[in-house]
């Protein structure tokens, strides 16, 4: 079993490849619990429900044109964009899955740090529909 080292994550936001910028990211799935206990049992039953996923990103500041500040900033308050993200650099395959789908910019702190530090930004989507893995 090969252990992953976490070290060039691809990140694809509204199809700008913002990857050099990336500090850390954080992809999450997960679906709801609904719970169906009813009398007599003993212990609490539940089911799946709806999927739900987030992305949050955390990149280095960059005001250039077509890099961080104007990828986000026109995603604010935006109709829905795709992402695509996977583990490494590399062509998506059966150890480099990739993920895609469409969010919504829930929100990302566009300015800000202290005296003497390198700005970072912290941007979180939300989905806009299906998460796909890919690893083809």
């Amino acid at each position: 079993m090969a252990v992953a080292n976490f070290s060039d994550a691809s990140v694809t936001i509204n199809s700008v490849d913002l990857s050099d910028h990336v500090e850390s990211v954080r992809l999450e799935t997960k679906a709801d619990m609904l719970e169906e206990t009813a009398m007599g049992d003993t212990t609490h039953q539940f089911q799946a429900g709806l999927l739900d996923w987030s992305l949050e990103v955390v990149l280095f500041q960059d005001y250039a044109v077509g890099s961080v500040d104007a990828t986000l900033d026109a995603l604010v308050g935006a109709a829905a964009f795709p992402i695509i993200i996977r583990p490494d650099s590399a062509a998506k395959s059966t150890t480099n899955p990739e993920y895609t789908g469409n969010g919504v910019l829930e929100g990302h702190q566009g300015l800000g740090g202290g005296v003497g530090t390198l700005q970072k930004v912290t941007a979180r989507i939300r989905p806009a529909g299906a998460l796909t893995r890919d690893a083809s």
